[in-house]
Parts: structure tokens; C-alpha cells; sequence
């Protein structure tokens, strides 16, 4: 039996209109729905871990897979004891909280904008008696944004609060900046810690502008508006301003990383280098040998240890794009690392 034509035309003509009715409602929801995430976007939001609520929960994970009834019994009823005794200190308000923040800094220092706003959380609750640990990870990067990420911890130190970094692989040049204000600085056995110097560096193309015969032009207003460039072609006058402009800028860092750890030979270590876990304790630019796990577990034993991490609500196409920018990056690094048999400590 075959289907008359105009029921087909009927058929499609509906269908086109449920597709096009529910193009308009999924448009409108995500709408509404972008609306309310750019709200609550400027807000942010704060997340709070008690770092000895998870080291208990680790140990008790092991301690059940490992240990027989009868030692879990009495290791269980020294926690209730533990637990007693620390009840009583958190009564009184008498024991010492410590509260860890995170800065993994990039060229610009991106990681500046969650730790301003855990800065000053943690500063409108902390006592002197308590303690703000940063565990710091930069290789360093922009002058201004690394100057006020530095600014960031200054604070922490006017309020009179305790400040401890560790550096578990890398704090050098801006990160190191941020690392001297602290009032005691922990290296891992390897980590790097200096780099206190200044460079800059960029091609120029003015050669291959003029062979293929392509004019670059340039006004400005005051003689050092512009010195070097990338299309114009530099002068040596040029070239002794910006040079004298970065001794300028060493020059603060120096005054800078001197101002808060007075015991450090400044001249002999703000050459450029790079030092190692015991030989930047023996520069003075690290005052002990232990890595961040190491002091967290005897932290725990002694105090409230609260880890802190303040997120900016990012807009569903920028989560999208951060997604497939990690995963170019880290297809791109397993290549390389096919490619490239070099070793490196």
C-alpha cells in the first residue's frame, strides 16, 4: 500500500517545526543559563580542607588493610585519646592553626588572582600564634605581575602572621622574589631556588622587511617612548637604554630579595645561577632541607591545618578551550619525549 505524497509533506512539515521549537528553548535555556555564570563568575568561591581530616582517613584506609583486629582496636582507642586531648587544646583556642595555600605560577602569573583573594581570607581570620604555609612552584616571568603577586605575601608578613614557603621544584628569579619575604624559606633535596636576574629578548626582522622591500614606520612622542623593536631598525642608543633599563630593574630585585633576607651576600648570589637544595641552604637562600609532605606530617601531629583554594568560575567555552589546550600540551610533550633521548636531573 502506498503512502499518499501529502502525508509525507504533513510528516516533515511537523518535524521541522518540533526541531525548530526545541532550537528555540535550548537557545533560551543556555541564555538564562550564561546569564546566571557570568554572575556568579565575578564572585568565585572559596573551598576549605582540613588537611588532618585526610591524613586520618588515609591512615585508617592502610591500618585496616594492614593490621590485624586486635591492633586496630588499640590503635583505634589511642586516637580517642589523641582525639581528647585535642578537643580540649580547640576548647580553649589556645593551639596554633596552620593554613596552606597553593601558587603555581606561570610567565604571567595567572595563579595572582586566586591568591590575593585567599590572602586576604585567611589574613581577616589568622592569629599571630598561627601560621600561613605557601607551597610555591615558579620558574618566574612578567616583572609587574610577579612585583605584585610579591606584594600578595608582604602582606601576610605586615599582619604579623607567620610565613613559611616551600619549595618542592622550582622557585627562581620571580619566584623567588615572592620566596625571600618569608620568615623561613624549605627547600626539596633538588629544587631550584635563585635566578635573581633580569632578561628580555626579541627578534628582529628589520633585514627581511628591507629585502623584500616592505617599509616599517614608527612615530612617537618622547626620545625613550620606544627603544628596541621587532620591525624597525635598532640603534645603539637603542640598545644602551634598554640594556640600562634592566640593570635598573635588577637592581630592585637586588634591594628587594636584600630587604628581607639581610644575611645573604646579594652580590655573590644575584648573578643569574640557579642552586640546588643544600647549596642554595648554604647560599642562604633557603634556611632548611624538607619538602612540603614532609612538613604537613609533622604539622598535622601539632596543629588544625586547613588547605585553602579560591577558583574563578570560568565560562563553559573557556572550560572547553583550557581542555583542549591541556590536551594539545600534553600530546605534544609525550612526543617530544619519544623524540628526545637527552636525561636531565
Amino acid at each position: 500500500m502506498e503512502m499518499p505524497v501529502e502525508w509525507f509533506d504533513q510528516y516533515f512539515f511537523f518535524l521541522a517545526k518540533a526541531v525548530t521549537v526545541l532550537v528555540v528553548v535550548l537557545l533560551i535555556v543556555l541564555v538564562i543559563a550564561a546569564s546566571k555564570d557570568r554572575t556568579r563568575r565575578s564572585e568565585g568561591s572559596l573551598s576549605v580542607v582540613r588537611v588532618n581530616d585526610r591524613f586520618s582517613r588515609m591512615s585508617e584506609r592502610l591500618s585496616h588493610a594492614v593490621l590485624s583486629k586486635s591492633a586496630r582496636k588499640a590503635q583505634e582507642k589511642q586516637r580517642k585519646q589523641e582525639a581528647k586531648a585535642k578537643a580540649k587544646d580547640a576548647a580553649s583556642d589556645a593551639k596554633g592553626r596552620l593554613y596552606v595555600l597553593n601558587f603555581h605560577g606561570d610567565i604571567k602569573a595567572s595563579a595572582l588572582e586566586n591568591l590575593r583573594h585567599e590572602v586576604t581570607a585567611v589574613l581577616d581570620l589568622a592569629r599571630p600564634q598561627d601560621e600561613i604555609l605557601v607551597r610555591l612552584e615558579s620558574g618566574g616571568g612578567m616583572v609587574h605581575a610577579y612585583g605584585l603577586a610579591a606584594s600578595q605575601l608582604v602582606r601576610i608578613r605586615e599582619a604579623g602572621i607567620p610565613l613559611t614557603i616551600a619549595v618542592d621544584k622550582v622557585a627562581a628569579s620571580g619566584g623567588y622574589m615572592m620566596a625571600c619575604i618569608a620568615d623561613r624559606i624549605l627547600v626539596a633535596p633538588f629544587a631550584m631556588l635563585g635566578s635573581i636576574g633580569v632578561v628580555a629578548q626579541l627578534p628582529n626582522f628589520n633585514r627581511l622587511l628591507k629585502k623584500h622591500d616592505v617599509d616599517f614606520e614608527m612615530l612617537t612622542a618622547g626620545e625613550y617612548k620606544r627603544t628596541l623593536t621587532v620591525f624597525g631598525e635598532n640603534s645603539d642608543k637603542a640598545r644602551e637604554k634598554f640594556q640600562e633599563d634592566l640593570e635598573n630593574i635588577h637592581q630592585l630585585f637586588k634591594r628587594f630579595v636584600s630587604r628581607y633576607r639581610p644575611a645573604l651576600d646579594i652580590e655573590a648570589v644575584a648573578t643569574g645561577e640557579v642552586w640546588f637544595g643544600s647549596e642554595a641552604l648554604d647560599k642562604h637562600l633557603a634556611d632548611e632541607v624538607k619538602t612540603s609532605d614532609q612538613y604537613l606530617s609533622e604539622r598535622v601531629r601539632q596543629a588544625d591545618v586547613f588547605e585553602l583554594n579560591y577558583e574563578q568560575r570560568k565560562r563553559l567555552q573557556d572550560r572547553l578551550a583550557g581542555g583542549m589546550a591541556n590536551a594539545a600540551d600534553r600530546l605534544l610533550l609525550t612526543w617530544a619525549s619519544r623524540f628526545n633521548n637527552q636525561r636531565f636531573w
